[in-house]
């Protein structure tokens, strides 16, 4: 009986043996992207482990069966990660939330925990010693976006809304992904999603400095309604000549900036830009907290090691004095203003401020005043937890410059390096487009985005209006989605004829355009914006036959429509936004495109699990 048991008991080996593997490969960091040692990684339920090398790299052999690996390491929050169809990771584990023994010893703010997608996320109260505490807990918070329905062309026949390069909301989206979660609807802007990648569209060759492209194709979500992909591309300006920059570094160094992915990836991150300054540029550097203060007078780009070094010796600890510092770094600025040059003020910030000038609308009308002077704004939002985007963003929109969210090294050097002069250089400042449709063809529209972006139409023609910037060689990408004339959908609601139009009066010029798109820009040094525009023909081409720029473009539309969990979203899938995206690949040197499937991937699994946990 005893050498049957041995000998089944080897036969079930055996087949173990057998088994088909797979190896999983990956590295595992830190959310300031540093490399971490001695992380367990093993199969869910038991099986094979390993551990993390000194650079956070591991491979594990596991069965192709195999669907959840988990990250233990002490000190950090265990971490169950979904294994795709891929076989290479990318693991960020966070720091463990402190006791509130922890929290009241140290005197530190407990961090947060994600309770639901409201555009708020917030820690809950805590209790100690049978008593209920109210905690100060930090919390991030976003802007509700109210999304954009459909307008009826009979109604409402023209749409205007200003250009948007920010590309915050993409990097900000990752990190909760990246980090387990699901993103909070509000913070998932669509056309940052879209506008975080590179276009392959035409160069301007005439008189204006941007160039418009068009196309039209049936919705690949919604059967029966189309998309129109527009592109703006702004011209490219090497390096050598664009003018000197007159730089102030605006840098929170409060105390809730003491956090790995906070002061420290900062550090790294203005390293890389400092490498791409010349030495006709000038660089301050301004730090605040309890109270502002110049920590480097301006100093010739080519003086790098002594700029690194004053980044170097930047701590942080105080309150946030935000507006204070502001005024500091606009003064130096204003002092050192460069007439033909590029004159801007760069802030760092996780968005928290409480001191100084904490009143938003006061912080407005001093960046709005200071950016008719010519001296611009680009925000660099960093950290999780308090991260405040609703604030941050507004102060970007109204300083004339751009807003992008640091979540790791990469995504500053994609910020400072490899986007250097659209990051920095103005080339068309107020850009404005606006949109007649044709009722010939088209019976409503949407604009997938840009809500928070959206112009009254007699907003186009007064410049006073402020509108988005574009740098050199920036690209913006807008998502029509069209109901065509004489077509049924849900999506639209009968409504009355009115009373004292021409309603069926036949459309006027070419009756083979579907639209026209008008476009205003002003020069950089100039308050008298210009007009041009494109006409754009009904033609809808098969979906397979389009550009990659708009498979692509409209495979990232696909999925902040999934994230934001849209009434528009039709018969959208994660497998198909996929599909899709690996189709639109294109060059894709730095990765950039394969890393949007990964984080579909996660999405979709984290969306599944939701799903079954409801259930």
């Amino acid at each position: 009986m005893k050498a049957r048991v041995t000998i089944l008991l080897a036969m079930i080996l055996s087949a173990f043996a057998f088994l088909p593997e797979r190896q999983i490969r990956g590295t595992v960091t830190d959310a300031a992207n540093a490399p971490l040692a001695g992380v367990t990684v093993s199969l869910q339920g038991g099986g094979a482990t390993t551990v993390t090398d000194q650079s956070g790299y591991f491979s594990l052999g596991v069965p192709k069966l195999a669907r959840t690996l988990v990250f233990k390491k002490a000190g950090y929050q265990n971490l169950t990660a979904p294994i795709t169809s891929d076989s290479v990771l990318k693991i960020v584990l966070i720091p463990k939330a402190q006791t509130l023994n922890e929290v009241l010893i140290s005197g530190q703010p407990m961090p947060m925990r994600k309770m639901d997608r409201s555009h708020s996320v917030a820690s809950t109260p805590a209790s100690f010693h049978g008593a209920v505490m109210q905690m100060s807990v930090p919390a991030e918070s976003y802007k509700p976006i109210n999304e954009n329905g459909f307008l009826s062309v009979s109604q409402q026949p023209v749409t205007t809304f200003s250009v948007d390069v920010d590309r915050a909301a993409y990097s900000n989206v990752r990190r909760f992904l990246n980090n387990g979660q699901m993103p909070p609807e509000d913070a998932v802007r669509i056309e940052e999603m879209i506008n975080y990648f590179d276009y392959d569209y035409p160069q301007p060759s005439g008189e204006h400095p941007l160039a418009i492209a068009a196309e039209t194709t049936d919705s690949p979500w919604n059967p029966g309604l189309k998309l129109v992909h527009i592109g703006l591309q702004a011209k490219t300006v090497s390096t050598e000549n664009l003018p000197a920059s007159n730089l102030v570094f605006l840098i929170d160094v409060s105390g809730s900036m003491n956090e790995a992915n906070k002061l420290p990836l900062l550090k790294q991150a203005f390293k890389l830009l400092v490498d791409q300054l010349r030495s006709e540029d000038k660089i301050a550097l301004v730090a605040y907290a309890g109270s502002a203060g110049l920590v480097l007078p301006p100093t010739p780009g080519s003086e790098k090691k002594i700029i690194k070094d004053a980044l170097d010796k930047l701590e942080a600890g105080g309150s946030t004095a935000g507006g204070e510092g502001i005024e500091l770094a606009y003064d130096i600025a204003k002092k050192h203003f460069l007439p033909k040059g590029n004159n801007r003020v760069i802030l760092a910030t996780d968005g928290d401020f409480n001191v100084g000038i904490s009143n938003e609308s006061e912080l407005q009308k001093l960046i709005e005043e200071k950016r008719k002077a010519g001296i611009f704004l680009s925000v660099m939002g960093f950290g999780m937890g308090n991260y405040k985007d609703s604030h941050v963003e507004t102060l970007a929109d109204k300083g004339n410059g751009n807003y992008a969210y640091i979540d790791n090294i990469q995504e500053a050097r994609k910020e400072f390096v490899q986007e250097f002069g659209g990051t920095l250089f103005t080339i068309a400042k107020d850009v404005k487009i606006q949109i007649e449709f044709n009722p010939a063809h088209v019976q409503a529209y949407r604009l997938i985005g840009y809500e928070n972006r959206a112009l009254r139409n007699d907003e186009f023609n007064d410049d006073k209006k402020d509108a988005g910037d574009m740098g050199s060689g920036h690209t913006v990408t807008a998502i029509y989605e069209i109901v065509p004339k004489g077509t049924q959908t849900t999506y639209i609601s009968a409504t009355d004829a009115l009373k004292y139009q021409q309603n069926n009066a036949p459309a006027t010029g070419n009756s083979d355009e579907m639209m026209t798109v008008k476009v205003r820009y002003k020069k950089p040094d100039s308050e008298k914006s210009v007009l041009f525009d494109l006409p754009v023909n009904a033609r809808s081409v098969v979906f397979e036959k389009c550009s990659e720029n708009l498979r692509f473009a409209s495979a990232v539309a696909e999925f902040g429509l999934l994230l934001r969990g849209s009434e528009y979203k039709g018969k959208a899938t994660y497998a198909d936004v996929i599909q899709r995206a690996r189709g639109a690949f294109g060059k894709d040197e730095e990765g950039y495109r394969s890393e949007f499937v990964q984080l579909v991937k996660v999405a979709q699994s984290l969306d599944g699990a939701q799903e079954l946990s409801r259930k």
